[in-house]
């Protein structure tokens, strides 16, 4: 599989690209007015706890407090909690934290909607092949690791380079092993690297740690303590691989940045990160602009002449699929079946591109032979397993819905370009122009009965005051002798459909 990465870079924002085969597959927004928080570390201060909730509010700075919750607090090794142990049930919200408490807390989750930033205090570092658990002693390895020889091979590499070769010995019985001094998750990006590799990861991670708590010893409550790096560079550390065949940088002074990180991290990678000097702007080389575009439409085609619909509400997202101009060549459960098939690919590249989270309810057309069914289903979990998110997969119900979950710490593409619609705010509909016209003649009889004027003038969209006038004027006029006044109509162009104001003269 071919892939590539894209980095577009202007002064207010910055664009990267993952496309796969020429096809877009994620793309990520950074602006230089609203970064995102998610793995940013802040001395915040308590400013309320709630029991009812098991949760406390936590100012650190940002617009809106942030939410904490005590199953994200951790109990073990916290200067700022204490040792309180660690495993078994959470204890009470107000056994671990008190109002007005200092606290070292990490964005886990952007601010979203009208949600606050989400929290933990279970603090991780990550690095390229790496992730520094500092309040922690536990070794892992990615789950998207999946050869077992390996798995074991990375599990025995990484307790050899974390456990102290020299401790001073404890009073009182002795482990039969001492214990690491952090805890650390080998990241995807480890298979198959070096033990020197890994080595000089928990070099750099633990001389980072240590400045970050230098910072944190210094800094003033709602002080940031420890930034993530910048999209560029998340982006190279987080998508780089040695599938990735070429970077492309359109601004030479983010391609050094990238270059300087790229030598320090993954030297064997360098030469496959350049600049693109074309004139034509970079986006355009596979159609980016055009994908980012249809991406925020609710419509999907599918090549078959089939369609998804896709439709975002605040508590899941749905996508409906629809066979659309599609015939087959076979029978009416052959068409139905190879709709879906090429839907659940289509619908798993979407919730990636979209960056779609949550409940997700993919509501395929009915099958009626259950090995149609679970091939449907196997097509969606084996196109899901590209993404990076994490993502649950439920069996197919007996109305053909697919129930799943997947995780995403930032605000949806959608929501992260656009706004709702000041006309129809964000319903997706408006008023047609006879319902407007008739809440106007509600309006003026309401009017008449509370205020005296000698006439009324009513000012609203043109294609509302054309209806009144075309359609409506023998309405009209029985509503003038019923109210014994005047009315005059005033088109006024910037209003919407929606708006209209009865003036009383």
């Amino acid at each position: 599989m071919s892939e590539e990465i894209l980095i577009n870079v202007t002064p207010r924002e910055t664009r990267v690209a993952l496309v796969e085969n020429g096809m877009l597959q994620e793309v990520h927004v950074e602006r230089a007015s609203r970064r995102g928080y998610v793995g940013n570390i802040y001395k915040g201060k308590v400013s309320r706890v709630m029991p009812g909730m098991q949760a406390a509010f936590v100012e650190i700075g940002l617009e809106r407090a942030a939410f904490l919750h005590a199953s994200d607090i951790a109990r073990l090794q916290s200067p700022l909690i204490g040792e309180n142990g660690e495993g078994g049930p959470t204890p009470p919200i107000t056994e671990l934290v008190r109002d007005g408490q200092e606290i070292v807390v990490q964005v886990v989750k952007d601010p979203i909607g009208s949600k606050g930033a989400r929290l933990t205090t279970h603090l991780s570092i990550p690095s390229r092949y790496l992730v520094l658990l500092p309040y922690s002693k536990v070794l892992g390895v990615s789950v998207r690791i999946e050869d077992e020889a390996e798995r074991q091979r990375l599990k025995d590499m990484l307790a050899e380079l974390t456990v102290p070769s020299t401790e001073a010995p404890a009073p009182g019985p002795q482990p039969s092993a001492p214990s690491p001094r952090f805890g650390y998750i080998m990241r995807t990006n480890a298979e198959g690297q070096s033990r020197e590799a890994l080595a000089e990861d928990i070099d750099y991670l633990g001389k980072l740690w240590a400045a970050v708590q230098e910072n944190i010893a210094r800094a003033r409550v709602g002080a940031r303590v420890y930034e993530d790096l910048s999209l560029p560079l998340r982006a190279l550390r987080d998508l780089m691989r040695p599938s990735i065949e070429k970077v492309r940088i359109d601004s030479r002074e983010t391609l050094e940045r990238a270059l300087r990180f790229v030598r320090q991290f993954m030297p064997e990678l360098a030469e496959r990160v350049e600049h693109y000097p074309g004139e034509r702007p970079i986006f355009d080389l596979y159609g980016v602009e055009d994908e980012i575009q249809n991406a925020l439409k609710k419509d999907v085609p599918l090549k078959s002449g089939g369609y998804l619909i896709v439709d975002q509400t605040e508590a899941m997202t749905t996508i409906d699929v629809n066979t659309g101009g599609f015939l087959g060549t076979r029978n009416l459960e052959e068409t139905v079946f190879r709709t879906n098939l090429e839907a659940a690919q289509a619908a798993a590249r979407q919730l990636r591109l979209r960056n779609l989270g949550g409940i997700i309810i993919i509501d395929f057309i009915d099958m009626t032979d259950e090995e149609h069914q679970r091939q449907v289903l196997r097509q969606l979990q084996k196109s899901m397993a590209r993404d990076h998110a994490k993502a649950t997969i439920y069996d197919m119900s007996p109305l053909g819905l697919v129930e799943m979950t997947r995780k995403r710490t930032t605000e949806s593409l959608e929501r992260q370009l656009c706004e709702p619609c000041p006309a129809c705010g964000g319903r997706g509909s408006l008023k047609t122009a006879e319902t407007v016209t008739y809440e106007i003649f509600r309006e003026i009889t309401r009017a008449v009965r509370q205020f005296e004027a000698q006439q009324l003038l009513v000012l609203a969209a043109p294609k509302v005051v054309n209806r009144i006038l075309e359609e409506e004027s023998a309405a009209v006029a029985e509503l003038e002798e019923f109210i014994g006044k005047t009315i005059r109509f005033q088109p006024e162009e910037h209003y919407s459909q929606e708006q209209y104001d009865v003036v009383l003269l």
